[in-house]
């Protein structure tokens, strides 16, 4: 089997793969028809709508960190995973009925996007936390790339169907489909072996200080201090693609809602690409994390000066393959030198600031978007990976006796040169060849 498929040949984590694929693909529908319905039908092109929609389901995330990081780390992942899967189902299908209905308001459905964001609170460090159940753990880095090939080949199907739905038969229909989805997770976690998974190492009940031990546990990692910095400034400005496409489409090319679909399954071939890629290597790299955010920040600015429909489309998949690998060797890298019995809280710490940067940002992107138009919004959004390249070049200066300095070479006509006096080596800034070390 391709070393980028290695956690395939587990029978568990194979039905957990094609289950979650499934569901992801109606979740990305879904979200392409929220936001398509928030902006063309709740309201009248209202970017900052859609950003309150977004803040509202991401939000929790972030305000719930403490209870939901140790309520993964206390109770059987799997049950709760069934638990918020099945709910997330059920929402889903009332959103589809008092859509189908004519009875949806705006306000209804910034309601449905709390409770949406409440349930992924404890959805997400549990999905990302139970890999670790179903692959041994010189494969956890493989198995977590994995998944994000899954995510973002359901953000390839799960837009571009959506759109074809939306045009041909109404956005009601996309989300009861989404709704059915779930039930395909669902079937995965109850046929899964349970021989066969990795017994969970759960935190002590009774025991007082426990939610403190995960914060004063990344306090003493500035490895990990540092890298959530870099995903909070990715994911408070960088990580609004909702309203970079959706207002590109509208307001600057004046597409439907089909071709808006399209754009986002652009971006979704970069991402692809990306996790294949992240899935390959035998372990994270904190200068994977680095060089891709630099990425991240040039092609978004890219994106924001195309002037056509078609331009903006092709540049899109670089956007996907940097944000994707920035995420995938964080993510990767957080769980393989985080203890098990802590990894439910440090995960959700993750989860919330990655995502609960977005009540900020989406909201300014949003207003931005409003005020200045969306090649703006872009603008604003690329400096979220201008802002976590330098927090790493600042890092490596500090903790690692860099010395930056500027270089010419034919090789590399302008560049610069990294030299770690602990390592004693030399590297160009296009392969930063530092790796942190754990405290």
């Amino acid at each position: 089997m391709s070393s980028a498929f290695r956690s395939l040949s587990f029978f568990n984590y194979r039905l957990w793969f094609v289950g979650s694929t499934v569901t992801n693909i109606g979740t990305w529908m879904q979200r392409t028809a929220q936001d398509w319905v928030v902006l063309t039908h709740l309201t009248h092109n209202d970017a900052g709508a859609v950003g309150v929609t977004m803040a509202l389901q991401f939000g929790p995330q972030l305000l719930l960190v403490p209870i939901t990081g140790l309520v993964t780390d206390r109770v059987d992942r799997r049950k709760l995973l069934m638990i918020t899967q099945g709910t997330m189902g059920l929402l889903g299908l009332a959103l589809g009925v008092l859509t189908l209905t004519g009875m949806l308001q705006l306000w209804m459905m910034f309601l449905f996007a709390l409770g949406l964001g409440i349930v992924t609170a404890f959805d997400s460090p549990a999905r990302q936390t139970f890999v670790g159940s179903l692959v041994p753990q010189k494969l956890l880095s493989n198995a977590v790339g994995l998944n994000g090939t899954s995510f973002n080949t359901a953000r390839l199907i799960g837009p571009a169907v959506a759109g074809l739905l939306i045009a041909g038969v109404g956005s009601g229909w996309v989300f009861l489909i989404n709704a059915l989805a779930f039930a395909a997770t669902m079937v995965a976690l109850t046929a899964m072996r349970a021989s066969e998974l990795t017994p969970q190492d759960r935190a002590a009940k009774g025991r007082r200080g426990q939610i403190r031990d995960g914060f004063r546990y990344i306090h003493g990692r500035t490895d990990l201090v540092m890298l959530f910095i870099m995903v909070f400034a990715m994911g408070t400005l960088g990580l609004n693609f909702p309203i970079f496409t959706s207002t590109m489409a509208s307001t600057v090319f004046h597409q439907g809602a089909d071709t808006f679909g399209i754009l986002s399954s652009a971006l979704a071939v970069g991402s692809v690409v990306g996790a294949l890629l992240a899935a390959r290597r035998e372990r994270p790299r904190l200068r994977n994390v680095v060089l891709a955010s630099a990425g991240f920040a040039f092609s978004l600015t890219a994106a924001a000066l195309m002037p056509s429909y078609l331009a903006f489309g092709l540049v899109l998949p670089l956007v996907g393959i940097s944000s994707i690998t920035m995420l995938n060797n964080a993510n990767a890298y957080v769980q393989t030198t985080t203890p098990q019995a802590l990894r439910g809280r440090v995960m959700s710490l993750y989860m919330a600031i990655l995502m609960g940067g977005t009540p900020i940002g989406a909201p300014l992107i949003g207003w931005v978007d409003n005020a200045f138009g969306p090649r703006w919004g872009l603008i604003v959004g690329a400096m979220g990976g201008v802002i976590a390249t330098v927090t790493a070049l600042i890092w490596f200066a500090r903790s690692h006796s860099v010395r930056i300095r500027f270089r010419v070479s034919r090789r590399m006509p302008f560049g610069l040169e990294i030299t770690d006096d602990r390592e004693t080596a030399a590297t160009e800034i296009a392969v930063i060849e530092t790796e942190a070390k754990k405290s």
